[in-house]
């Protein structure tokens, strides 16, 4: 049986990250970037398609794990019949090859330990050529060349790389799998000192980055754990943040929503861009920025919803037939066909990115303001098709009210680029079309008879994304048609008290494209936390806050969704949006002008 999302940890280096498991095998690694090829592929399928287990021979189970402080380094402790050892994970921030670098010490007694190990690139597909050099393995497939090194000497038979050992209290024993690529220097050769070393600097890079936090209330723990899970999700060449590190985990158990989310969204900038700048790292959401802007190079009407962490436009979506899926969760998916889709709410979403980061007072970009005027004459035109919208439907296109909100943001963000900054545009113009698109959302995108906004104009469905017009400004929270709204999806949408994304039912397939079916939507919870709190409900936002919190694994990290039948953690994880809200409520919670209401900067027309 595979292991639980929960028993998961996270190694990141700021350009791809691992998942360890509790029983000390690293199942998911793809080098030497986060959209690279997994050569460790066994948490969607099985052992042989990649993985490496370091561990007691005589699979003890570990009696605590935990990160090292503020930091993305784990230690890992075991108790066996004839001693106590430690493993400690990493991977190094700064060295010129990604790498993963495991460290087991001895603490009391002696422990027979095993160092386990199959390469196995394209996604489990293609067995690793080993040739073995002393204490050094190197490991060839087409274009990857993985360099291994043991302090312990190891055999190898049948693809595997096996080593037995044992550490006395005291004693230590050092690895490191090392990415080079065929034109890349081959990376040193390291001893079990100089590994300790590489590890005690990781920790200290990452205490002293987590250190620059500007929120210091009482969820202190969970804020910084969050933040650094999104540092760890970046990549650093270019200032892009992937949603998450995985594909394919499923919404459902055994079911087929499973994607790919090894990309950057362009929906998340106005999250990420508020969390980080609100946290104190504004290097940090400068350099997303700039991604931004060099994501639209060329002709910014052809905006994607999403891009490579490069920039990369072309993302096609594969099926690898050869894996079974997580939990039997099929099909395995990498690429992500929504990045072709129209979803007219990014627009909305980059607009108030780039007007956030004027008014938090990132140094201005010449660059951004033409971008801005660009996607405006787009908009203007296009702003009343129908689109796929914030959940990526594979349905027919439809007028999703949020859209048409985040269409409203985008005008009223232009109108107050002219008025708060000075920069020139058709200023009357975009007023008139922010009252307009006003208009039309409150006359179609809104049941009087229920008192709530719907999914769609016209529809009876309700959809969570409706939460976010307070924090966005459409609305004030305490306005009638929100409150309203606010009670329709605490009445139709909460599942065991959590946020379903919208209305499941028979006609779920007529709207998405799939079979009904996923678990509680772990963003769309923080969003009415964030109402409750906003309506003067403070105390019950905290409640749900908190429970929020209980959802987190042993280490502080959340996936996508949680089901509550099963009571665990699914999608994708850990999930870059799951993890900004629970920053931003966290804040919220702090009250003065917390990210909702500093993002919204007054509701209506």
């Amino acid at each position: 049986m595979p292991l639980r999302l929960e028993d998961y940890a996270l190694l990141g280096d700021t350009r791809t990250a691992a998942l360890v498991g509790y029983d000390g095998s690293v199942d998911w690694l793809c080098l030497p970037r986060f959209d690279s090829e997994a050569c460790f592929a066994a948490l969607l399928g099985r052992p042989e398609h990649g993985r490496w287990l370091l561990a007691p021979r005589d699979r003890a189970r570990p009696t605590a794990r935990r990160y090292r402080g503020d930091s993305a380094v784990l230690e890992t402790e075991y108790a066996g019949p004839e001693g106590r050892a430690r493993v400690i994970d990493c991977m190094p921030v700064d060295g010129d090859h990604p790498s993963v670098v495991r460290v087991v010490e001895g603490l009391e007694g002696r422990v027979r330990m095993r160092s386990l190990m199959r390469l196995c690139f394209d996604y489990g597909n293609t067995p690793a050529w080993l040739r073995p050099e002393g204490r050094r393995l190197r490991a060839y497939a087409g274009p990857d060349v993985a360099v291994f090194d043991s302090g312990p000497e190891f055999t190898v038979e049948d693809g595997v790389c096996t080593a037995d050992f044992s550490v006395d209290a005291g004693e230590k024993a050092g690895f490191r799998l090392a990415w080079r690529g065929l034109r890349h220097g081959e990376p040193d050769r390291p001893d079990t000192a100089g590994l300790i070393r590489t590890a005690a600097a990781t920790e200290r890079w990452w205490r002293e980055w987590a250190g620059h936090c500007a929120y210091s209330g009482e969820y202190r723990e969970a804020v910084v754990r969050s933040l650094i899970t999104l540092k760890a999700l970046s990549y650093s060449p270019s200032g892009g943040i992937v949603a998450a590190p995985t594909t394919s985990l499923p919404e459902q158990l055994g079911g087929v929503r499973n994607w790919d989310y090894r990309y950057c969204w362009l929906r998340d900038a106005t999250f990420t861009l508020m969390a980080l700048l609100s946290s104190g790292y504004e290097r940090e959401a400068v350099a997303w920025r700039d991604w931004l802007l060099r994501a639209l190079a060329g002709d910014p009407r052809r905006m994607q919803i999403m891009y490579g962490v490069e920039g990369e436009r072309m993302l096609p979506e594969t099926e690898l037939d050869w894996l079974p899926g997580y939990e039997h969760s099929r099909p395995v998916r990498i690429g992500n066909a929504a990045s072709g889709q129209l979803q007219l709410d990014v627009h909305g979403e980059l607009m108030d990115a780039l007007h956030q980061a004027r008014v938090r007072g990132v140094p201005p970009d010449p660059d951004a303001w033409r971008v801005q005027c660009v996607l405006m004459d787009f908009l203007e035109s296009h702003w009343r098709d129908p689109d796929n919208g914030i959940w990526e439907v594979r349905g027919p296109r439809r007028d999703f009210t949020h859209s048409k909100v985040m269409a409203w943001v985008a005008a009223d963000r232009a109108v107050k680029a002219v008025e708060r900054f000075g920069l020139e545009g058709p200023s009357d113009r975009w007023r008139r079309l922010r009252r307009e698109i006003f208009r039309e959302v409150c006359a179609y995108g809104y049941d009087a008879d229920r008192a709530t906004f719907t999914q769609y104009y016209g529809s009876a469905e309700l959809d969570a994304s409706l939460l976010l017009i307070p924090s966005v400004g459409f609305l004030p929270a305490d306005d009638p048609r929100m409150r309203g709204t606010v009670a329709a999806i605490e009445r139709e949408l909460l599942r065991d008290g959590l946020v379903q994304r919208y209305t499941m039912d028979g006609h779920t397939e007529a709207v998405d494209g799939l079979p009904a079916g996923e678990a509680a939507f772990l963003p769309c919870t923080f969003w009415l936390a964030d109402n409750h709190i906003l309506q003067g409900r403070v105390r019950e936002g905290r409640e749900l806050f908190e429970r929020l919190l209980d959802l987190r694994n042993d280490l502080g990290l959340l996936s996508e969704e949680y089901d509550t039948g099963h009571r665990r953690l699914v999608g994708n994880f850990p999930q870059a949006l799951s993890h900004i809200p629970l920053i931003d409520t966290a804040q919220n919670l702090a009250g003065g002008r917390g990210p909702s209401r500093f993002r919204s900067g007054g509701g209506g027309p």
